[in-house]
Formats: structure tokens, C-alpha cells, sequence
């Protein structure tokens, strides 16, 4: 840090009450029309804020006079004042600072992360609210005195910025500035495609398959679209509508959601018609595949895809998605997706997408100290067919495709402490059915098998009073994690597991303020869910450093990594991506790593 400036800045544009980041995404605000710079602030190291009204062409010849190529730059919520630089004064600095995501990884989810309450919480003084009699205003609809004034207001938020981050840094571990760096470089710094004709074909064929279902249905879009009056129409059917107790309200409510399992049922009523219906409602009412292509499109028209991730989402620091653009939650790679296949890389490129295989059955097995499994892991053994033979008492060579799918059920479901009816469910979604006294059997015998891992159960559990009762206790094997008392459990990146406002429950368990007024249970099962989870995000952000060394990285999806190579050279790309993904950190020595990798003109192709 000592060797590098560090530019602290911020923007003030215009908005009004439809054109505002709280109705539209950061990209769509940037590079619509509208946007208009009204001013802007720099501070550059300790020394004193600058601030600069202008036209556009005037606040680029302004910016001009800092060293961008030799400086990080930092803000609160930098996404929006990269974007600013990048699309707008095609300014692109050494790298990137923000202090809202040094906040996501340092303080519990009930804090709020806006600069205002973080000002306040460490008291680094007090955001104006300048901003609010700016609305709807032009530059040039600002009198002297009022530009004066808002431009006092942004150099306040500067120096509150610096001086947040100044004091944040301090329990910031230097590894995860960079990866704040890389995250906001995926979406302020885009290189992606949009395939726009292949999307514009799929709207066209969502659109139409609605249209057919709704004329199959013969009823008309306000009786589908309407819980009451497709409700009446059901009863016309002699056919009682499913009902349910609603989270909200706490009263009987219609029970017509796609995760309604008494509504989905209805898919097979021996009604035709109540078959047609029902299919009809869920095609129609289902929106999230148009919306999301016709974003997809709009991004498309306007330029590259950035990409926009929340660099600390969960309480166990997985990435999670931004923007209102989930890239998180599209299709898994063995589905045929538009959505996947529209994303394409640069001309004379091609993505390599690499999945850490397994990452949370090897890890929690390592952390465990569960050796057999580590060693079969290590091994390249077939550990879903060990379990499965462990399973039903045979040979592992003799295990069939539905036995060995039960035994990878179990090493993927069973790690953190799940029951047989849970169990027994989990394999009913997947169509398989098992009877209640087989579950238990079965769960039985891989608790038994996996005793160490079982014994690391009752580890998470103790953690929890430990830090009700602000005391140190180790977690796990290899000296990897640390109770430290209140402050939760500290991870090998220094960061720590948080459970905030932890309490005791009337039946003698424990749970924790998840959001704010939200509070959720938690035992030591979960405890090692959350441990491992945290445990395989660290692992996938040190290699994630380590292919940027060399490529470019576009995307993470939970486990996954994405960057874009030169046509010329895929195959050593490849080969490098892949050796990345197996290199272990010298925190987990004997961890077993592996991967899966695709390479593709498309990230449906990977």
C-alpha cells in the first residue's frame, strides 16, 4: 500500500425520482442518456479533497491530472464510481477499494453498510444530506451557492471514506483487498458479450409457449393470472383448492406457488383439464426467464455484460449476485440454457470455466480428520460407490447406478448432521423413494462409518456456548479454525464466522439474528456447514488469484471460476486453469483437490 497512491473519490449525478439507482441497476443508471456528472471529488493520499464541477469534456481534462495508471482507487460502493470512470472517461487505475465491501466481510449482516451508519459506528464523522435537495436537478440548475454547498457535501463523503477505510484496514486481511479488486474489475472493467439475436429468438419462443399454453388452458389471462378467480374456477371443477398457513400474515391463504407441492400436484389430477389449467398458471404467472432475457438483451444493446457480484454476501463469504442481475443462479452446465450460451467471450477468445469438484465433501472430511475418505479423495477413488458399498454390504464393483446414487446422496446430504425424514424427502425430490426404516439404516451406517466426522458435530455444538460465553476453544483438525470467543470463529483469511446477537432458545439450543429481526437456529451440524462453506470459499478465492496472474477472470459461480483466453493458447490455458484449481494453500496441506473444466466460445460451451 505504501508504494502505491490511493485516490479517494466520488461522484454526485443527476437523478430523479424514476431515474435513480433505487427504480434502475448500476449499469442501466451509467450508461443511460440521462447520466449526467454534477461533480466530482478526489483525495489523493492524506492530503486535501479536491473538488470539480463541470462540463463533461471539463471533468476529463480535470481527472486527467492524477496518476491513474500508478493508483487505487477507492469509494464507498466503488462499483458505481468505477463504472463511472471506466464507461465514461475510459479511466481504468491500478486497481480498485471499496469500503462497503471491506464492511460485508468485517461486520455481522444487521449492520447496515451504508456510509451514513458506518461513518457513525466508527466514528469517523458525518454524512450531509446534501444529496436529497439534488434531485431533479441539472447541473446548470444549481446556483452558485448550491453547487458550493454539494460540492462541501462530496468532499465530506470523501474524507469520510478515507478515513473509514484507514481505521477498516486495520482488521482487513491484505488478501482479501485483492479479491474486492477483482470483483469489482468484473463488473467495472467488462470483456463479456451478449449474443443478442440468439437471445431476441428466445424471448420470442418464451412469449409464444405462454401464448400456446394460455389457448390450451381455454381460460383467459385475468382467470390465470387472478389466485381468486382461479380459485372459483376450481372449485367449478369440483376440485378444493390447496391451501396453506402464509409466513406473513398467519392466516389461511392460496396455496398456488410454484413451490406449493399440493398446487404442483395438481399436474397430475385425472381432470384434463385441471392438468392443462394448473401447467398453464405456472408457465404464465412465471416470469423470472423473460425478465432475466430481456435484461439480458437491453445489457446486450448497450454494450459488454458486467459482471455484477456482491463480494461478501453470505456470513461464510461466498459471493452472491448484485444488481438485479443473479448470475449465481443460472442453469447448471449440463442443462441447455439461452441464458449460458448467450454469454460469449471476445473476439480472438475463448472461456475456460473450472469447477472445484467436490469441494465440501473433501473439506469437511479433511477437517474432520476422517483419513479414509481423505485418502480415497486423494486417490481418485469412486468414494459415492464406498459409501454405497458400505451401504448395502457388497462389493464396491457390484454397486449399481441407483445404489451408487444413493451413496453420492449420502456423501453430498449427510455431511452436517441431516435426519432419515429429512433424508428421506431430500431422495423424493430426486423421484427416488425410500421407506422410513431404510432411511434410518442408512443414515446409521454412515455416521457410523464417519465417526470423525460425526465427533466434528459435537465440536461445531461446543463452539457455540464458547462464544456465548466469550471464550477461545479450537474447531476441528489441522489447526485451521479458532472459537475467539465473541467475535465468532476466525477462518485461516482472518476474517471470522460470525453468529450475531447469539442467544439460548427455551429447548435448550441456540440461535443467532441472522438479519435484522430475523433469528435462526443453529447447532453444531450447521456450525460445520457454515465452517466448510467459509473453509472451500477461501481455498476458491486464493486460486482465483492465482489464475489472474495470468488470465483474466470473468465470473465465479459458487465453487466455479471463469476467465477468458486467447484462442491460440486454450489448450496451456486449460492445462493452467486446472493446475490452479488443484494447488492447495499451506494452510490445508493434505487436502484433497481436484477439479472439472470446459472451454468454450460460449459459457454454455464450458
Amino acid at each position: 500500500m505504501s508504494s502505491t497512491k490511493l485516490l479517494t473519490i466520488d461522484f454526485e449525478t443527476y437523478y430523479d425520482r424514476d431515474y435513480s439507482l433505487s427504480k434502475i441497476t448500476t449499469e442501466e443508471y451509467v450508461r443511460s442518456d440521462s447520466f449526467e456528472v454534477i461533480g466530482v471529488a478526489v483525495k489523493e493520499n492524506g492530503g486535501d479533497v479536491k473538488w470539480f464541477s463541470g462540463t463533461h469534456q471539463d471533468v476529463k481534462d480535470w481527472l486527467g491530472q492524477f496518476d491513474w495508471p500508478s493508483s487505487l482507487v477507492l469509494a464507498h460502493n466503488t462499483m458505481f464510481d468505477a463504472a463511472i470512470l471506466v464507461w465514461r472517461f475510459g479511466i481504468v487505475p491500478l486497481g480498485w477499494v471499496d469500503t462497503m465491501s471491506m464492511g460485508q466481510a468485517l461486520l455481522p449482516a444487521t449492520q447496515s453498510k451504508s456510509l451514513a451508519k458506518l461513518a457513525e459506528l466508527y466514528g469517523v464523522g458525518t454524512k450531509g444530506i446534501e444529496v436529497e435537495s439534488a434531485i431533479g436537478k441539472r447541473r446548470h440548475d444549481f446556483t452558485k451557492s448550491e453547487l458550493r454547498n454539494y460540492g462541501l457535501y462530496c468532499c465530506n463523503d470523501v474524507d469520510i471514506t478515507f478515513k473509514l477505510f484507514k481505521k477498516m484496514l486495520l482488521d482487513f486481511p491484505r488478501q482479501e483487498l485483492k479479491l474486492i479488486d477483482l470483483t469489482i474489475r468484473m463488473f467495472a472493467e467488462p470483456v463479456l458479450m451478449v449474443d443478442v439475436d440468439l437471445l431476441t429468438k428466445h424471448l420470442a419462443q418464451i412469449r409464444d409457449f405462454k401464448d400456446k399454453l394460455l389457448v390450451a388452458s381455454g381460460l383467459d389471462t385475468e382467470t390465470i393470472m387472478s389466485n381468486n378467480k382461479f380459485a372459483e374456477w376450481l372449485r367449478g371443477r369440483g376440485v378444493d383448492p390447496p391451501m396453506k398457513i402464509s409466513p406473513t400474515t398467519g392466516k389461511e391463504a392460496l396455496a398456488f406457488a410454484k413451490t406449493d407441492k399440493e398446487f404442483l400436484a395438481l399436474q397430475n389430477h385425472e381432470d384434463v383439464a385441471v392438468q392443462t389449467a394448473v401447467a398453464a398458471r405456472l408457465g404464465v404467472k412465471s416470469t423470472l426467464e423473460e425478465t432475466r432475457t430481456e435484461r439480458f438483451i437491453g445489457i446486450g444493446n448497450r454494450g459488454a455484460l458486467p459482471v455484477p457480484l456482491k463480494y461478501y454476501a453470505a456470513h461464510t463469504g461466498r459471493w452472491g449476485g448484485a444488481d438485479s442481475l443473479n448470475l449465481q443462479n443460472l442453469p447448471s452446465r449440463t442443462g441447455s440454457s439461452a441464458l449460458k450460451n448467450s454469454i460469449c467471450a471476445p473476439e480472438g477468445y475463448v472461456i475456460i470455466d473450472a469447477d472445484s469438484s467436490q469441494i465440501e465433501a473433501r473439506m469437511l472430511a479433511w477437517l474432520a480428520g476422517q483419513q479414509d475418505i481423505v485418502q480415497a479423495f486423494s486417490t481418485g477413488e469412486d468414494v459415492y460407490r464406498i459409501m454405497a458399498s458400505a451401504i448395502y454390504s457388497k462389493p464396491p464393483e457390484d454397486i449399481t447406478k441407483d445404489e451408487r446414487f444413493i451413496g453420492k446422496t449420502v456423501v453430498l446430504g449427510c455431511g452436517y448432521g441431516m435426519g432419515a425424514e429429512k433424508f428421506k424427502n431430500m431422495l423424493a425430490l430426486q423421484k427416488v423413494k425410500l421407506e422410513k426404516h431404510e432411511a434410518e439404516r442408512i443414515i446409521q451406517v454412515y455416521r457410523e462409518r464417519n465417526f470423525k466426522v460425526k465427533q466434528l458435530w459435537y465440536e461445531g455444538q461446543n463452539s457455540l456456548p464458547a462464544i456465548l460465553k466469550n471464550r477461545n476453544a479450537p474447531l476441528g483438525q489441522h489447526k485451521v479454525l479458532m472459537v475467539e470467543g465473541a467475535k465468532g470463529i476466525r477462518l485461516p483469511s482472518g476474517l471470522h464466522v460470525k453468529y450475531n446477537n447469539l442467544r439460548p432458545t427455551s429447548d435448550g439450543g441456540f440461535e443467532y439474528e441472522a438479519r435484522k429481526n430475523e433469528w435462526v437456529k443453529i447447532y453444531g451440524g450447521k456450525v460445520i456447514e457454515n465452517v466448510v462453506q467459509a473453509l472451500a470459499r477461501i481455498v476458491v478465492g486464493q486460486q482465483m488469484l492465482k489464475i489472474a496472474e495470468r488470465y483474466r477472470v470473468v465470473l465465479t459461480v459458487h465453487d466455479a471460476i471463469a476467465c477468458i483466453a486467447p484462442i491460440e493458447e486454450q489448450y496451456q490455458a486449460k492445462e493452467y486453469v486446472e493446475s490452479c484449481m488443484r494447488w492447495i494453500p499451506e494452510w490445508a496441506i493434505g487436502l484433497p483437490l481436484n477439479c472439472e473444466s470446459g472451454v468454450g466460445a460460449n459459457y454454455g460451451e464450458c
